[in-house]
């Protein structure tokens, strides 16, 4: 009689862990690990799947042997299931974050039996000693948590996963179970066929999570709308994801000086400081985790009420992991990415002088998403699409930006019918772009070197871009007119639905893709409409031009009019608040700040105004080297030809940078290089000229001089008049 016949799987679910019922398909998937089958649990995050590997091993003889991926991932599971038992001897783990003293205790708990959960890293997994000693206990079953790490085609492939079946055999035969919140078709099976598990009982939850609402904006104003969305959600748990190390720390330390609880978290911290700042955010001691990838992986914090990207992630699943940190209670989970296509760029890159097959599939998984991410199409059904699942756009109820703000829709029967001819013309053996380059009739070295140029249906849409027809790709993709062999790196194929439509075209509306290349402004709106107080703007104007001839000079040395629009919008009030409007700075706020900032709080207390809540966006103190070094190299007299070379940057670009360092209010000397340049009558010229001027354009300088001035002479002049005049 096997173990799932004699016990009530309920009754032992209430004595360990207080909970009624299970959840989804969690009872028949612990059965099936008593009845020793081998068990492949597909769960979303959320889904309990720490359960099903848990229940099972509490209640047999013996211990069950966890692989798991991280360190950080382990503790968290073991802390969470001593809660649930008297003795912590019940959950251990192996990894190299023990002393010898602690390893010894792990193995004697374990040979007393007591230990039931024992969690060890693939890499501990690999050392003779460790294999020596689980070959002499009593281990219960295998689980491989995060098995998607198994897969090359997984978004965390680890290649220490590939020998987990080589070991497990060299220890014992019993059942073993994999475990995963993302795994494609494609994923899928290569995990089966690595553990040789082939025969597995599979138990596949649906990947939807109906509580996330999914957006993606444009990559602009990421800091202001990031400050502004945590302080409408003051007091919530939210964690920021960043692809650099260097990012992290500086995007933790921008919100803390706004006033908001957070952390950085990354694979650089030490240990103790890592599992420092998992535990306050666990504690509610913080409210904002700032991390790589390296955070969030098994973190049982259920009410995560925000995930953001600052960029974009390497793969869909490794987007949907980290948004599946959010609403794992069921209750809010807000999932905002932002995109630009320089993010994926700059992946690209990361790909150079990797092995040919590495490089095509990181390739392929960044191409899906761009396409995620520039989609008009419902997100929630594109990403449940990717997962092989099928999805009824009407169930999303506005849970995602493109569902609540749907897009336009054109007719697309002709555009398709077009598209599956040249897919066959091309022997369906070609990726997405290159298919969407013929239909535009786009000549490129690929292309002439196919002779597809030569083609009948070269340029057969050629009223449309390569990145429209590519859109339309996507499209056909979710409508399954045709499918990407992903074995084949992308190669598109058309199917049986494909061949029908080409055979009778009928009406199919397709979405007009957003353009995520050329978008100004941010899409968050703030409590109050941006557009300037036209009457706060005059008053302001008013007041410049009396410090102005005060002071006896122009106007825009003290303050320039987009400056002034930018008071305007947002009514600063402190200096600090003043310092960060554009073109004002430490310097100039100090020197002309006071008026401005008596005059608005005179016009805001007198009308009423209600200030948008999120404006005030301190800025992290600008500790960049370069300007650093350009400033102390002017100090020291050097040559700028010379400045611009020790850094890299071209004349015209230290030019820029110089005056950037100028505006900010900070004085730069450069006699020593302009009477070189220029005598003495003739950037007296140029001063008085400035001095009288209603602009400070180059342009329009350089026209009252009658070109008599190159362009550069004039700029480095308006740098002395800025520098002396205004700083």
């Amino acid at each position: 009689m096997s173990i799932s016949t004699q016990v009530d799987l309920k009754l032992k679910l209430k004595e360990f862990f207080g909970f009624d019922k299970f959840k989804g398909t969690q009872e028949a998937i612990i059965q099936s690990v008593l009845d020793k089958k081998d068990t492949f649990v597909i769960m979303p995050t959320g889904g309990g799947k720490s359960l099903c590997y848990q229940l099972p091993a509490l209640i047999q003889p013996g211990t069950a042997v966890i692989v798991s991926p991280l360190i950080a991932l382990m503790k968290n599971q073991v802390d969470a299931i001593r809660q649930f038992c008297q003795d912590d001897s019940v959950a251990h783990f192996l990894n190299s974050s023990l002393n010898k003293g602690d390893v010894i205790r792990v193995k004697e708990d374990v040979t007393a039996g007591k230990t039931k959960l024992l969690y060890v890293a693939p890499e501990s997994l690999t050392k003779q000693d460790y294999i020596d000693f689980l070959r002499n206990s009593n281990v219960s079953f295998f689980a491989i948590d995060e098995a998607h790490c198994i897969s090359e085609w997984g978004h965390d492939f680890r290649p220490e996963y590939r020998r987990l079946k080589e070991i497990m055999s060299a220890i014992t035969d019993v059942p073993v179970m994999a475990l995963t919140a993302t795994a494609t078709p494609k994923v899928q099976v290569d995990i089966q066929k690595t553990l040789g598990m082939k025969e597995a009982n599979l138990f596949k939850s649906s990947f939807n999570r109906d509580n996330l609402y999914y957006e993606v904006r444009p990559k602009q104003d990421v800091e202001k709308q990031v400050v502004q969305y945590i302080k409408q959600h003051e007091g919530k748990s939210g964690v920021i994801y960043c692809l650099s190390r260097k990012m992290v720390e500086k995007f933790a330390e921008l919100l803390q000086v706004n006033g908001i609880k957070a952390l950085p978290y990354h694979a650089g911290l030490d240990a103790k400081t890592r599992s420092k700042h998992q535990d306050m955010f666990l504690m509610e001691d913080v409210d904002v985790i700032v991390a790589t990838i390296a955070f969030g992986m098994g973190i049982d914090k259920p009410d995560v009420r925000f995930v953001i990207h600052h960029d974009i992630p390497k793969s869909i699943e490794g987007y949907y992991q980290e948004t599946g940190r959010a609403g794992r209670d069921g209750g809010e989970g807000n999932c905002i990415a932002f995109y630009s296509y320089k993010d994926v760029e700059k992946l690209e890159k990361f790909l150079q002088g990797k092995p040919v097959s590495e490089v095509e599939i990181g390739r392929q998984l960044l191409s899906d998403v761009v396409s995620f991410s520039e989609t008009s199409v419902c997100r929630r059904k594109y990403i449940l699409h990717y997962f092989g699942e099928d999805y009824e756009v009407d169930k999303c109820n506005k849970k995602c930006d493109n569902c609540a703000n749907p897009k336009e829709k054109y007719e697309g029967k002709e555009l398709i019918v077009m598209l599956l001819k040249v897919v066959k013309a091309l022997n369906e053996k070609h990726k997405g772009t290159h298919i969407a380059d013929v239909l535009a009739g786009k000549t490129n070295q690929e292309i002439t070197n196919y002779k597809h140029n030569e083609l009948e249906l070269f340029g057969i849409g050629k009223e449309k871009d390569s990145k429209v027809w590519n859109s339309i790709i996507r499209q056909a993709l979710l409508k399954e007119y045709i499918r990407k062999e992903i074995e084949s790196y992308g190669i598109i194929k058309i199917t049986e639905k494909g061949e029908n439509f080409l055979q009778n075209p009928e009406s199919e509306m397709l979405f007009k893709e957003r353009d995520y290349s050329d978008l100004s402004g941010p899409i968050i709106t703030s409590s109050k409409p941006n557009v300037v107080d036209e009457q706060l703007f005059k008053a302001l104007k008013d007041l410049t031009k009396s410090v102005s001839k005060a002071k006896g000079i122009p106007p825009f040395a003290v303050f320039q009019e987009i400056s002034l629009q930018e008071m305007s919008l947002h009514y600063p009030l402190t200096m600090d608040e003043l310092k960060n409007i554009g073109g004002v700075g430490t310097g100039k706020a100090a020197r002309f700040g006071q008026p401005f900032l008596d005059l608005i709080q005179k016009y805001v207390d007198e009308n009423g105004i209600e200030r948008p809540t999120d404006f005030v966006v301190k800025s992290v103190a600008n500790k960049s080297a370069l300007k650093i070094h350009i400033i102390t190299s002017i100090d020291k007299k050097s040559d700028l030809a010379d400045i611009a070379s020790q850094n890299n940057i071209k004349f015209d670009e230290l030019v820029t940078e110089i005056e950037t360092i100028v505006h900010s209010g900070t004085k730069i000397n450069l006699n020593y290089y302009i009477d070189e340049m220029l005598e003495e009558e003739e950037q007296q010229e140029v001063f008085d000229y400035f001095m009288e001027a209603e602009t400070d354009s180059i342009e329009a300088a350089y026209e009252e001089f009658e070109e008599e001035y190159e362009e550069e002479e004039l700029r480095l002049m308006r740098i002395k008049f800025m520098s002396e005049v205004a700083n």
